[in-house]
């Protein structure tokens, strides 16, 4: 018996390897089908990942026939004597108790009130435990002058940027001694941060050119929107250590889908410590990977 599934990805490629990674299997062990080819567009906004349908085979279960049953035989009804109908006495209607109005469901308790591993909890602004002023002074952020030049440029260019792709967000400039930090506040800012934030690193890299075009002094800049960089970084710290668990359970070596030079990053430090395992990355930009490593001798 056949089964498939289909997965999505930057490339045919792409999605291909991550069909395999969730099956388990090889490439040999699977066909492949394209139903929608990779298309770019600008600033991620237009484009469609490339779409994959992978078919496999698994063993068919045999199902157990059913025993047959006897057939019932009908046993003769005993023949009962007619009785008089008894006369039936008026009966009071019953007293209906008055029931309490049901609970709307946005005061349901969850059924199980945890998040599975891998879910996503986007809180907003209203939700946030401390506003964003003091989270940044912890990490040695203070906003910045109004006298700044680089952040008035910064804030020019995200400003004009932001009404030309019809964004309302407002970019909020913080620093401290390694550069500067934006944090884009807004609505359904979705749109900016793209697929695993593809859109977002692109903002970021023409506001970092943008900025330092020109000048003899250049500054480095971070721009960040709903939080999206700390749950990313987060997102991929579960995922390695999924994939560690799963390498050493199957001493094979796994590889992870493209990523950036930050995000790399990320995966090595969280497996650093990691027993029996050992990463690295190949390939060239922008197809670089990290490889999750059997290393029996890892300690």
């Amino acid at each position: 018996m056949r089964k498939w599934i289909e997965t999505t990805g930057r490339s045919e490629e792409d999605a291909i390897a991550a069909a395999l990674f969730q099956l388990g299997l090889d490439r040999d062990d699977v066909s492949v089908e394209v139903l929608e080819r990779a298309k770019s567009g600008f600033l991620g906004f237009g484009g469609n990942p490339a779409k994959v349908r992978v078919s496999y085979e698994v063993p068919d279960e045999d199902i157990p026939a059913a025993p047959e049953q006897p057939e019932p035989v009908a046993k003769p009804e005993p023949i009962v004597e007619s009785q008089p109908e008894p006369i039936l006495e008026p009966q009071s209607e019953p007293i209906l108790e008055p029931q309490s109005e049901p609970q709307p469901e946005s005061q349901a308790e969850s059924a199980s009130g945890q998040l599975e591993p891998g879910d996503e909890l986007l809180i907003g602004q209203e939700e946030q435990s401390s506003p964003i002023q003091e989270e940044k002074a912890q990490d040695g952020l203070v906003l910045a002058e109004a006298d700044d030049a680089k952040a008035a440029r910064i804030r020019e260019f995200l400003t004009g940027l932001m009404e030309h792709l019809h964004v309302q967000a407002v970019p909020e400039i913080y620093v401290n001694e390694r550069g500067y930090q934006v944090v884009l506040q807004g609505h359904g800012l979705g749109a900016i941060i793209g697929r695993r934030g593809e859109t977002l690193d692109a903002i970021q890299q023409l506001t970092n050119y943008s900025v330092n075009r020109g000048q003899s002094k250049r500054v480095r800049i971070h721009v960040d929107a709903e939080g999206y960089r700390a749950k990313r970084e987060e997102s991929l710290q579960r995922l390695a250590i999924k994939v560690a668990g799963k390498v050493v359970k199957y001493r094979k070596n796994m590889a992870l889908e493209p990523m950036n030079a930050y995000e790399r990053h990320v995966i090595h430090s969280a497996l650093q410590d990691y027993p029996n395992v050992t990463t690295y990355s190949t390939g060239v930009e922008p197809n670089r990977r990290t490889v999750v490593a059997y290393a029996p001798d890892q300690k």
